[in-house]
């Protein structure tokens, strides 16, 4: 036998699209020629596989070997499909059998040993292997480096066979009996216990804590604006431990974003992923980008929390990118060569100073910034993205006298629990957040007696609010609503949303 066919896969964006590895040996010089549009790291293939072939004890061919990863207008990266064409070149030449090939996908990097490393991406990879094998009889199975069992091993149903080296995969073909071939993966458990700072270390601040609830509820996002030291940080950090549990579908799916930046780790499964860049970051950092495109911090806080704190300090072109994946929910990279989509719903909460020495407001009269300044300084969040973010709230400092009395807050998992059960609530209504309700599904699952359209109209009137901020402030009062058990939305309960829709001085 000369040619040899596998299966592996590419990644493009959150998608794995099959790839057809193809190993062709020919008679004439040896030569080793990897076609199929492949990138720098894919062509180094050739001397990672020859070493790792050697190493393992086989013989490479000297004859020449022509390696095609089909389909050829589908650029293949990294060194996932050296594990492929090292099994293919082996079978080529029979130096294993060849007969259950196909019943396996592949992807592993080698190392000159003959070591299988980890490789980026398995979770994703996985996904769509699953979903492509339906109506399969049997279903293939993956085998790829041990390193990635527990990751790949997260999809239900999935038959995940881990190896470590080059060898244990030949042994596995080359085996009469179950002993020597590669079992199925069983994944072990992981903790439970969601290891996020309680919201009990924060004294005082009730108001924040409850906006803060309200949030978590609804998934809505919010702007924390107060002078330095006021807690902002510290609400912020522990606003994960508080929101809802993770369904299997968006523990999937996030993971799935980690995998492929190469950030997964299996004790953190089912928790929500909280990010918090620097704000030196780029645009290209915050939503994803490169010459292949990879993640950004928007997609890898999906279903978690992106936190930018003194966002003021963003540049304006940097923050408004964030404008568009915070509607839709996801982000279409595109670039002269390809086009890559990831997904990107993430609960944002910033947060501010409300001028540059940061005590604007405060009752010492401290603040020396003029109006000019705080005016400026407060513009570099645009209107349009201000507009986007459903809660706005001042976070004000406590003074010495206050801090000392304050005893210790409540705890997070108090809270947790109060938000889990407004949360079923709006599954069971609607089968999404409050936050994600459009326009039809508001004034279906949004009803209001007649003395909460009055204020409603009364607060879009006298403070020019635009039509999605009637809207936002409506879903965050149906929020309101499912915390208290409420079916109907009622004054108290818009009272209470216009409160967190608090503008900044300037706006």
């Amino acid at each position: 036998m000369s040619l040899a066919v596998l299966r592996s896969r590419a990644l493009a964006g959150m998608s794995a699209p099959p790839v057809t590895v193809e190993v062709h040996l020919a008679n004439g010089l040896p030569a080793f020629t990897i076609v199929g549009l492949p990138e720098a790291e894919v062509k180094e293939a050739r001397d990672r596989v020859r070493a790792a072939l050697q190493n393992a004890r086989f013989e490479f061919p000297a004859r020449r070997i022509t390696v095609n990863l089909a389909p050829a207008d589908l650029p293949k990266e990294s060194g996932r499909f050296d594990l492929a064409i090292a099994v293919g070149i082996l079978a080529a030449s029979e130096q294993i059998p060849a007969d259950r090939l196909d019943a396996h996908e592949y992807a592993g990097e080698l190392s000159l040993s003959g070591q299988l490393l980890p490789i980026r991406g398995a979770l994703a990879m996985t996904c769509a292997m699953q979903r492509d094998s339906q109506g399969d009889d049997p279903p293939r199975s993956f085998i790829l480096p041990a390193a990635n069992a527990d990751e790949a091993a997260r999809v239900p149903q999935a038959q995940i066979l881990p190896a470590g080296s080059l060898l244990e995969v030949c042994t596995h073909f080359s085996s009469r009996d179950a002993a020597g071939r590669l079992q199925q993966h069983v994944p072990r458990a992981t903790c439970s216990v969601v290891p996020y700072p309680d919201f009990s270390d924060i004294k005082g601040q009730l108001q924040a804590r409850r906006a803060m609830e309200v949030a978590a509820a609804g998934q809505h996002s919010m702007l924390l604006v107060g002078p330095p030291g006021a807690g902002k940080s510290m609400l912020a950090a522990r606003f994960p431990g508080i929101l809802p549990p993770m369904t299997q579908e968006e523990a999937l799916e996030s993971a799935a974003v980690q995998s492929l930046s190469g950030g997964f780790d299996i004790a953190r499964w089912r928790q929500r992923p909280y990010r918090a860049p620097h704000h030196t970051a780029s645009a290209v950092a915050l939503v994803g980008g490169g010459s292949t495109p990879r993640p950004g911090e928007i997609s890898l806080a999906h279903h978690g929390v992106l936190f930018l704190d003194e966002i003021a300090e963003y540049p304006r072109s940097v923050l408004d990118v964030l404008r568009q994946p915070m509607e839709s929910g996801h982000i279409v990279i595109s670039r002269a060569a390809r086009q890559a989509q990831f997904p990107a719903r993430f609960q944002l909460i910033a947060a501010m100073n409300p001028c540059p020495c940061g005590l604007y407001g405060d009752p010492s009269g401290r603040c020396r910034c003029t109006p000019e300044l705080v005016k400026r300084y407060q513009a570099r969040l645009s209107g349009p993205l201000l507009d986007r973010i459903d809660m706005q709230l001042h976070v004000n400092a406590l003074s010495p006298a206050e801090l000392a009395l304050q005893q210790p807050g409540e705890t997070s998992a108090a809270i947790a629990e109060r938000v889990a059960r407004a949360f079923e609530r709006q599954r069971q209504r609607q089968g999404k957040p409050n936050s994600l309700l459009s326009g039809g599904e508001i004034d279906r699952h949004c009803q209001h007696d007649a003395a909460a359209a009055h204020l409603l109209q009364a607060a879009m009137l006298r403070l020019n609010w635009s039509a999605r901020s009637y809207h936002r402030v409506l879903k965050l009062a149906r929020t309101v609503a499912d915390l208290a058990g409420s079916d109907m939305i009622t004054q108290a309960h818009v009272a209470e949303a216009v409160q967190y829709r608090r503008m900044l001085a300037t706006h």
